[in-house]
């Protein structure tokens, strides 16, 4: 006689199978059972109070805000700092280093004596150490890199 070929593990995947169906459809009859019965569970309207969170009842008129449409701004707000611009592209530095045989170098800024990365692809004139150099700062792989750097006058 040949032997079945359900196994242990078979059978009760199979069980845990169809209990789950059963469960599944005790829930619905359930929810059917609620609903005929007209109860809810859940909020049937969702109303939003003058702090942005979600109540079941309606919000209070005397707490509620006016704001005129000509107060809203879109955007970043205009700087009011008179002094001198802090996000100006073009900053003045001198060169650390620099290999025109490996065709890369650092620049360390004028201002605040950060040392930047420089590619001579972002090179407009030659540059050697030590020289006086403009130039502009572009978000590269690993951080900030110096571009379009060209001699000081």
């Amino acid at each position: 006689m040949a032997k079945s070929q359900q196994t242990f593990s078979k059978n009760e995947k199979e069980k845990k199978r169809l209990k789950k169906r059963e469960d599944k459809r005790k829930k619905m009859e359930a929810r059917k059972a609620e609903k005929e019965a007209g109860g809810s569970s859940g909020i049937e309207f969702a109303y939003v109070d003058h702090m942005g969170n979600l109540v079941d009842t309606p919000p209070d008129p005397d707490l509620k805000i006016e704001i005129e449409a000509e107060d809203i701004v879109l955007g970043i707000p205009k700087s009011e700092d008179t002094g001198e611009d802090k996000f100006d592209p073009v900053r003045t530095g001198t060169v650390d280093f620099y290999d025109s045989s490996k065709g890369f170098g650092f620049i360390i800024d004028g201002k605040d004596k950060q040392k930047y990365f420089c590619h001579v692809s972002g090179l407009i004139d030659e540059i050697t150490e030590g020289n006086l150099v403009s130039f502009e700062l572009e978000k590269g792989q690993r951080g900030m890199n110096a571009v379009k750097v060209k001699l000081e006058k």
